[in-house]
């Protein structure tokens, strides 16, 4: 196969991806410079091993027009390397803080999985003294250089990290709620990826909806709302598909033994809701995608979701539907765990 043909299989293959949500999508995918606005997005901490895929990634999206990577070390080897596929996304690097202004300014989306990964034994609450930092210092220069932004916070803990943006954005005075984003895509890949091995239909085919966030058994799968739906699963099924789900990230930190945590699907996740944000942003209708965002569905101030994405961010927080008996016990049950994660998102951002 020529270079050229697999270019366009290749790239083929992930728009297709990258359109999950909605058969709609596809109408808007017009990619002359005349019909799709030009956006810039923006991706802090793009020389790590989330943010260098996530860079491919979203150079190879026709709806990136500009590309700022920023990093505290090592972005230009980076942008140098991204540069040099030959999609229409600009690429500029940006090393240290002294460039982060630079680097944000102008942005539609800012992406932030800065911050360190995760290691064997590690939860995601032992991130938390280190990437609370980080997310905190990031987000007050996105109030600073964007502040009309949309921000995809990746970074974990992000049942706590999300709060600590919204509580930085709030003292800038520049807190826009339908703005901000936790970036919960990889629950639902996952959740998809492991539903479709187990009912053999063709994982592309499937749409399962994973609300509460982005943590142990604060992640919850919706498997009663899964299209197409299954008569083939028993109870004891559902429950160890939902247990694979919310152990998702510890299965892959396990498997690579000390050398890193879930990067690649983290990074495929990432584009994906980047690329939702995108759609949103240009006007496509009917985009939904879950999302840890500001909710008033349950009694706690933040919560993951189906969202409908629009021009200014969320258009709607969408309900939680009918849940099964099994669903409404795990709710509850994730509710005082999730409540006290934010808590301690906005005591550190105090």
């Amino acid at each position: 196969m020529k270079a050229s043909m697999a270019m366009r299989s290749l790239g083929s293959a992930l728009r297709s991806g990258f359109s999950s949500s909605s058969p709609s999508h596809c109408l808007r995918r017009c990619y002359s410079s005349d019909c799709v606005p030009e956006r810039k997005v923006a991706i802090l901490g793009a020389a790590g091993g989330i943010g260098q895929p996530l860079a491919l990634l979203m150079k190879i999206n026709p709806l990136v027009s500009n590309l700022a990577l920023y990093d505290v070390a090592a972005t230009p080897g980076v942008a140098a390397d991204v540069s040099h596929v030959n999609t229409v996304a600009k690429v500029t690097g940006y090393m240290g803080e002294e460039q982060l202004g630079e680097a944000l300014e102008g942005s539609d989306i800012v992406i932030i999985p800065a911050g360190v990964p995760r290691k064997p034994g590690m939860t995601r609450d032992d991130l938390f003294n280190t990437n609370a930092g980080i997310v905190k210092s990031l987000c007050a220069a996105v109030a600073k250089y964007c502040p009309d932004a949309l921000v995809n916070v990746i970074s974990n803990p992000v049942n706590s990290t999300v709060p600590i943006a919204a509580e930085v954005f709030k003292k800038a005075g520049t807190f826009d709620e339908n703005k901000i984003f936790g970036v919960t895509t990889l629950d639902v890949v996952r959740a998809k990826t492991f539903y479709a091995a187990k009912t053999n239909v063709p994982v592309a085919e499937v749409n399962v909806p994973v609300v509460g966030g982005h943590a142990g058994i604060t992640i919850l799968p919706l498997f009663s709302q899964t299209t197409p739906k299954s008569n083939n699963l028993s109870d004891e099924d559902i429950q160890a598909l939902t247990k694979r789900t919310q152990d998702g990230g510890t299965e892959v930190v396990q498997a690579k033994a000390g050398k890193g945590s879930a990067t690649l699907s983290m990074a495929y996740a990432g584009a994906l809701f980047a690329d939702a944000c995108l759609k949103g942003l240009n006007g496509v209708p009917d985009v939904v995608e879950c999302s840890y965002v500001q909710s008033s569905i349950t009694e706690l101030p933040f919560f993951s979701s189906k969202v409908r994405l629009g021009k200014n961010g969320v258009d709607e927080v969408l309900g939680l539907g009918e849940l099964s008996d099994y669903e409404q016990e795990c709710l509850e049950k994730l509710k005082p765990e999730l409540k006290s994660s934010i808590d301690k998102g906005i005591k550190f951002a105090a």
